[in-house]
């Protein structure tokens, strides 16, 4: 790792660094320079001075920066001298630049800056077009301006010579003065910069940008920043709609500026071809009454401090999304924070100690916790001497007096004395700014053995006694040094006469000073280091009077504020190259708190006070140091590339970045969003979605790809989910869990389905699972079918059936039967783990043969042009053939070759084929005279192998299933189990219980013909339908003779043929061939097999009705979207027991489902008691059993 800097500023305006090699704090060169603030970058810092000026520190490097100075000289020929300096009118300058247009002779160029030197003298560029010339730099043309080459020839009337010049950045390694832009600059002073933008080129690091504030609330760009001039050239203004207080600028294309009402502007657009960018967006404080103190902005990240020190941390920033999404609040009080390279972060606590942020990753980029930056300081073997010349022989200066002890800062503060010797006229420390707030004083007289022993004292590096309360602090303690010291007694003599008599000392408090705490621009930080070094002296000299002998440490390197180390004021990490896996010595979290030094209070001119007050300091300071390390609100993220279908046409695949956001609260709750980032046209824009609003999460077959579908409530109603595709299996599984399992933890849900969870499966074979409510079979209010939410349980099935005492059964397209293994509504524990078996399914690929007849050759793949392809699927709409025909998806492979299907409806001749008159129409098995079109049906089998908790039932092959429905708090010692198999034969599942869900064996009912569609309802009603389309009551089911006696036959609907059917706890629904759905009416205990067939809707592929004789179904389309994959989740509203066929459908969520069961949801709303009616009833209260419960009439 190379070794990178992290730079700090104290109050006083001192500029430190600390090296990630080292472990000790060390302070620049210059100490006379004060500055403000810095902002670094990679190899570079930044600073504003207390002269509002800004500076620049360079990295020294082994590479120097030298910039090339260039002007061409330019001749033209004339018959009598030659080629001369004379040119024509019209000619370009003799001096100039390549252009010509400018004009620059060599004495024009002169350095921009003390920071600059030149290497050599003016020379001749011999090259030309880069190789060596003969004609000593000349390049010849025709005229200006043409293509000049270093070939003469007899018509070069024109000739020019370059002319180079190196200069050589000299100030690497030093803070250097930016001159002022000449004629142009802009209205210093300057109060805020911030560096970056460096990570927006290709060549990270080396184009990095500038920004500035001034106090007028104006927001400036620095142009001309190149790694060959890193001072930059000009400042150009940026509009702003309000006045600006601070800004920030990210690596990447963030910056953030705070105004002065607290709010905060977002800059859009900002790119390589438009480093100012475009337009501002303002975003609100995070807090409505408090207003932001500060911002700092990194490559995806923003944090903002507001006013009560509270740090904030912006979700869903990205370059895309530059705003964000929302606030998350992170623990720890700080005064201000900083981002700086790999987005870790860095702050000023509000005990003015150094603090960085533990556990920064691309994954977490909040962090978890805050940890001090416990580097040294100091101890420095360098000897400073005194400003003014002369040296320290052992005797106390004034001006070294000065900062030992803390006097009034005017007349009018000195409390009463009875010392002989006071006068009025003593001099005293005066405030140099208006916004200075005097803290108190100590009434110590002059004594005459101070002025004796001061002649010879410096007064220069005398600091004024207080911190000023505005941006102008260092400033104003600049200032101070140019006025006269207050001459003091030795301290030893103080402190005696305080041991006398200890009168108070006037101090300027608020009202509730005793019960509140000193806020930190009223704090003595002067008066506190003089206290603590008189201290450290008086215990050292013990009884001695001769004050001004002992030693004060003044041999060490160390100023005014730096005894116990700096007191920081600002923190720039920009520069510092560490991450959160880092091993630096000064970040360890179990480090010493060196640097987490709160402020010390106005100190007490008593001895014992001031013991009493650094005891209470010190536990304060601990308890600050360990109140950022609690664990706060977080951020978590995952990141990746995915492939997306674009909702506009032209529908394509697009290339795009995603990010899974999820915040903490610190009670434990979580908030996720998911970020879909795009570029359209050159312009970064995104697509997001709330987690508590995804609604389902489905894979689905799109061009043999891994995709699947994101669904919201409002997606669901459009008919258009949000589709996605990942290059391989994994990655489309992992973004699979992690989407789904952010949804289950955020809508509750935990462990396996419980026993009333409705079951569905999609056309792809997927199974999925939601959990009912009491409002989703509720007469009002009931739950809409587009804010249901489904997720995916592990599986591959064709349909699925249960029951509400937990029993699941599914067929796969191969017609293996599967029954589901894992655990109900549990946790499941590390004992009782949900067994994860291997399961397989096999499935048909269909595509078709198409062939037109033609009186010459007969039937031929030759066809008209308004014709189907001649290899289509089904509908005949698209063309598939055997080589461009796959698995649905990759998660399938090729078993079989491609062979004839004869199974196909209709039938078909000896070689497969069918016939009709034209396509399309209905075909046939046979060929006739009025024949002209044929098609025959090509299969191929495919196989998916994957785990789920399903367990095989062998060895029959079914077709269809049914679980008889039941309440929930039903017992049955066996459940009743039909089936199909495939080949039609009725079969009756023994053995059956929520302890044996596979039940024993299978018991053969006989029948008269095939069958393909069987259910069973409430008190064993079994119904059935032949493959004729015949339906079928089984009369006499019952415990004791589970297989019934007879079958008694149900007239069909008139001309209609009957596919599917379902029996509830007292209705039957039925569907037929042509997709029309149909009510048993008539349906009595007396007479079940009721009496006659009414229409209830269309557009319905199959139905299922549960033990609360709910109706739902899956839809063919959806009205008003005819585009939409055919499969759609429907719930008949309005069933009830005076209504049973329901009023109106609530369309879910669709395109591509299969399958549904309700059959295990006997969920029921809460019923309002009913009021008691006042006196004696007027006749008897009689009950009743109705559909199986005892109601009252």
């Amino acid at each position: 790792m190379p070794v990178t800097l992290l730079w700090a500023v104290d109050v006083y305006g001192r500029v430190y660094s600390l090296s990630t090699a080292s472990q000790r704090w060390e302070r620049a060169d210059d100490t006379l320079l004060e500055l403000k603030r810095v902002t670094a970058g990679k190899g570079r810092c930044w600073g504003i001075g207390c002269d509002h000026h800004v500076y620049l520190n360079m990295m020294p490097s082994e590479t120097p920066i030298r910039y090339r100075e260039e002007t061409y000289e330019n001749q033209r020929w004339n018959p009598v001298d030659g080629f001369t300096n004379t040119l024509l009118p019209t000619d370009r300058w003799p001096w100039s630049d390549v252009t010509g247009i400018n004009s620059q002779p060599l004495h024009s160029f002169q350095l921009p800056s003390r920071s600059w030197e030149w290497e050599g003298d003016w020379y001749v560029d011999q090259n030309c077009g880069g190789e060596p010339s003969q004609t000593v730099g000349w390049e010849y043309a025709v005229d200006f301006p043409a293509n000049f080459s270093p070939d003469k020839k007899w018509n070069s009337c024109v000739r020019r010579r370059r002319w180079i010049r190196y200069r050589r950045y000299i100030a690497q390694g030093s803070w250097a003065k930016i001159p002022l832009d000449n004629p142009r600059k802009p209205p210093l002073p300057l109060c805020d910069i911030s560096c970056g933008g460096w990570e927006m080129s290709d060549q990270s690091g080396r184009y990095p940008y500038l920004w500035g504030v001034s106090q007028q609330g104006q927001v400036w760009f620095r142009e001309g920043i190149h790694p060959r001039v890193p001072e930059g050239s000009s400042w150009e203004e940026v509009e702003v709609p309000k006045e600006v207080a601070q800004i920030s600028a990210g690596p990447g294309d963030l910056f953030w500026a705070l105004l002065w009402d607290g709010n905060l502007l977002v800059r859009t657009g900002l790119s390589l071809d438009s480093p100012t960018g475009t337009s501002w967006v303002e975003v609100e404080s995070p807090e409505k009454e408090v207003e932001a103190l500060h911002v700092a902005v990194g490559v995806s990240v923003v944090w903002v401090v507001t006013k009560n020190y509270k740090v904030w941390f912006r979700r869903g920033v990205n370059s895309h999304n530059p705003c964000g999404s929302g606030w998350i609040s992170i623990g720890g009080e700080m005064m201000m924070v900083d981002v700086g390279l790999n987005d870790q972060v860095w702050a000023v606590g509000e005990d003015r100690g150094l603090y960085f942020r533990m556990g920064v990753t691309p994954s977490e980029p909040s962090g978890n916790g805050w940890i001090p930056v416990s580097a040294q300081w100091g101890n420095s073997k360098e000897v400073l001497p005194p400003r003014d010349g002369c040296e320290f022989n052992g005797q106390l200066t004034e001006a070294s007096q000065a900062s030992v002890l803390n006097y009034t800062d005017t007349d009018s503060d000195l409390g009463s004395t009875d010392q002989p010797n006071s006068t009025n006229d003593t001099p005293v420390l005066e405030a140099a700014d208006s916004s200075v707030v005097r803290l108190g004083a100590a009434d110590s007289p002059t004594h005459p053995l101070m002025t004796e022993n001061a002649t010879s004292a410096s007064q220069d590096d005398v600091p004024k006694a207080f911190i000023p309360a505005s941006d102008s602090f260092i400033n104003s303690l600049v200032s101070d040094r140019e006025k006269t010291s207050l001459l003091q007694p030795p301290t030893t003599e103080v402190l005696q006469e305080e041991s006398v008599k200890l009168s108070p000392a006037p101090i300027l408090l608020t009202p509730d000073a005793e019960e509140q705490e000193v806020p930190w621009s009223n704090v003595d930080l002067e008066g506190a280091e003089a206290a603590r070094n008189a201290q450290a002296a008086g215990l050292s000299l013990g009884d001695s009077s001769t004050g001004a002998t002992y030693a004060l440490g003044l041999e060490t390197s160390q100023g005014a504020g730096e005894a116990d180390g700096p007191v920081w004021a600002w923190i720039s990490g920009g520069g510092c190259d560490v991450d959160a896996g880092s091993q630096i010595s000064w970040l360890s979290p179990a480090g010493p708190l060196t640097s987490s030094l709160s402020l010390t209070p106005v100190q007490s001119a008593a001895w014992s006070k001031q013991q009493q007050q650094q005891q209470q300091q010190q536990e304060h300071r601990e308890e600050i140091s360990k109140k950022p390390l609690e664990r706060s609100n977080s951020v978590w993220v995952r990141k990746g590339t995915l492939r997306w279908w674009r909702d506009w046409k032209p529908q394509r695949w697009l290339d795009v970045g995603v990010a899974l956001e999820q915040s903490t609260k610190s009670d434990g709750r979580k908030d996720s969003i998911f970020f879909v980032y795009y570029t359209q046209y050159d312009e970064k824009k995104y697509l997001h979605v709330f987690i508590n609003e995804m609604t389902a999460l489905v894979p689905v077959l799109r061009d043999c790809h891994y995709a699947f579908a994101v669904y919201t409530a409002q997606r669901t109603k459009q008919r258009w989910p949000l589709v996605l595709a990942a290059q391989t299996k994994k990655d489309m599984d992992d973004w699979l869990c992690l989407l789904s399992d952010c949804c289950c933890k955020c809508r509750g849900i935990r462990g396996p389905p419980s026993r009333q969870a409705v079951w569905s499966t999609t056309s792809k074979g997927d199974v999925m699972v939601h959990e009912p409510s009491f409002t989703l079979e509720a007469l009002t209010h009931t739950l809409p079918c587009d804010l249901m939410f489904w997720w995916q349980v592990p599986g591959h099935l064709r349909s699925v059936e249960s029951n509400s005492l937990g029993l699941v059964w599914g067929i796969g397209w191969d017609g293996t039967a599967w029954v589901y293994s894992g655990c109900y509504g549990q946790q499941p524990t590390p004992g009782n783990a949900v067994q994860m078996l291997q399961q397989t399914d096999v499935r048909n690929v269909h595509i078709y043969e198409n062939q037109r007849w033609n009186p010459m050759t007969g039937y031929t793949d030759k066809g008209l042009p308004t014709d189907r392809p001649m290899w289509s699927d089904e509908s005949g709409l698209k063309e598939c053939t055997k080589s461009n025909t796959h698995p649905p998806s990759p998660e399938w492979s090729w078993v079989t070759e491609w062979t004839v299907d004869y199974n196909v409806p209709g039938g078909t001749d000896k070689e497969g084929w069918q016939y009709a008159a034209d396509f399309p129409v209905t075909f046939h098995g046979h060929k006739t005279m009025k024949d002209f079109v044929r098609r025959r049906r090509w299969a191929r089998k495919c196989k998916v192998t994957l785990r789920g908790p399903w367990q095989q039932v062998p060895p029959i092959s079914l077709s269809d299933i049914s679980i008889m429905p039941c309440l929930a708090q039903s017992s049955m010692e066996q459940v009743p189990v039909w089936a199909i198999s495939d080949k039609g034969d009725v079969l009756c599942r023994l053995g059956v219980s929520p302890q044996n869900p596979a039940g024993s064996s299978w018991l053969h009912v006989g029948t008269d013909q095939p069958f393909k569609s069987i259910s069973i309802g409430g008190a064993s009603q079994v119904w059935a339908i032949a493959k004729d389309g015949a339906v079928f009551y089984r009369g006499s089911v019952s415990p004791q003779n589970p297989a019934g006696e007879c079958w008694y036959h149900i007239p069909s609907p008139p001309r209609q043929t009957l596919r599917q059917l379902s029996v509830g706890r007292t209705s039957v629904f039925a569907v037929d061939e042509n997709s029309n759905l149909w009510y048993r009416q008539g349906l009595t205990p007396s007479y079940p097999q009721g009496s006659a067939w009414e229409l209830i809707s269309n557009n319905v592929t199959k139905v299922s009705v549960g033990p609360l004789d709910q109706v739902w179904i899956i839809a063919d389309g959806v009205p008003g979207f005819p585009a939409e994959t055919p499969g759609a989740v429907c719930h008949r509203l309005g069933v009830g027991p005076m209504q049973p066929r329901g009023q109106s459908w609530d369309y879910g969520v669709g395109g591509g489902w299969e399958h549904i069961s309700v059959r295990g949801n006997s969920v029921e709303a809460p019923r309002p008691p009913h009021p008691l009616a006042a006196g004696p009833p007027r006749s008897p209260l009689l009950t009743t059993q109705v559909n199986g419960n005892a109601v009252s009439v």
